[in-house]
């Protein structure tokens, strides 16, 4: 090779001289990329999507519940509800099983300057939930309101996160925000339709004592009207009415006594 080509080849060299980045250093330019590109979608998220109440609602998220089927998980996707950690304390009014006092209308003072939360877990797991580490000064339990919700549907006081949250609100004074919440679920109005003269009552009570009187005064009468319908005179039976169908007949009434006494007994303040 001649001493021409040799000095090109040098010169044509020092032209392409250029520097290679290395598989890590691209990862982290592509990974900065990305991260810049993330936050201002999500800054431009916040914006569009601003917090629709005047106070915060949270949960404590156990995930004892089917992700497709939890209230909850449901209400954080609309925004709607922020998640809280296990021993993060919370300083508004919290629903949980483990409440020793009723929602009353005196908490919306409480609601409306800390909010409200709730501890999403499975009613069937009660007794392995870590209560103890549900940071809260207002714990509280709803009083008797019958579940609307498609896996509860008619069970008294088993209510799901919206549930509890709406009619918390409602009995707090805040019927807008607590319909609101309902109006995300297909069955949110049945809760209403079911719960409308409970909760309408509840709203009016001045303490603790008048809403436990509600509540009493209701189960008394429902079980009233319950012995009343059993307590009905049996007409004779026909000539074509065979031992079976009487049979059946009576069959039917210890069932319907069974469920009134199991739906009752499982009732709770």
């Amino acid at each position: 090779m001649s001493g021409r080509r040799k000095k090109n080849k040098s010169k044509l060299l020092q032209r392409r001289h250029r520097h290679v980045l290395g598989k890590e250093q691209r990862y982290h330019q592509s990974r900065d990329r990305e991260s810049d590109e993330s936050s201002e979608e999500n800054d431009k998220t916040e914006s569009a999507n601003e917090w629709p109440l005047p106070f915060p609602v949270a949960m404590w998220d156990l995930e004892h519940c089917d992700p497709k089927k939890c209230t909850g998980r449901k209400l954080m996707r609309q925004g709607l509800i922020k998640l809280l950690r296990l021993g993060t304390r919370f300083q508004g009014l919290c629903l949980t099983p483990k409440g020793s006092k009723c929602v009353t209308p005196l908490d919306r003072e409480i609601v409306q300057k800390y909010g409200c939360a709730v501890v999403d877990c499975s009613w069937s797991r009660i007794d392995d939930t870590p209560f103890h580490k549900v940071k809260t000064a207002h714990p509280r339990i709803l009083p008797f309101l019958v579940a609307a919700n498609p896996v509860n549907f008619g069970r008294p006081c088993e209510l799901s996160c919206v549930e509890a949250i709406a009619a918390t609100l409602i009995i707090t004074g805040f019927t807008d925000e607590a319909k609101l919440y309902l109006e995300k679920f297909r069955w949110g109005h049945s809760f209403l339709k079911l719960n409308d003269e409970l909760l309408e009552k509840y709203a009016r009570c001045a303490n603790i004592e008048e809403v436990i009187a509600v509540q009493d005064k209701f189960l008394e009468d429902a079980w009233k009207e319950k012995i009343n319908r059993l307590a009905l005179p049996v007409f004779p039976q026909s000539d074509t009415s065979s031992e079976e169908e009487e049979k059946e007949e009576k069959d039917k009434d210890k069932n319907i006594v069974s469920e009134i006494t199991e739906n009752l007994d499982s009732a709770k303040v």
